[in-house]
């Protein structure tokens, strides 16, 4: 397992958490994702052979979200 660390704009309330740890935690490979809105990120821990940090980017932005 690794572990990926990604700075995230745009959440606003524990809604916005809830609905990135949905997103991430369904993604192929991911044993867990940790949102925090206090801090602005995401930290995920993945099998790297089943996923990739520009898949969860990808993911992301794709649910409304920018990278910092």
């Amino acid at each position: 397992m690794e572990t990926t660390t990604i700075q995230i704009s745009g959440m606003s309330c524990s809604g916005c958490v809830a609905k990135l740890t949905s997103v991430l935690g369904r993604l192929p490979g991911v044993q867990s994702a940790d949102v925090s809105l206090d801090n602005g990120r995401a930290i995920v821990q993945f099998d790297p052979a089943r996923a990739s940090v520009d898949v969860f980017k990808q993911a992301i932005e794709n649910a409304g979200y920018d990278l910092s």
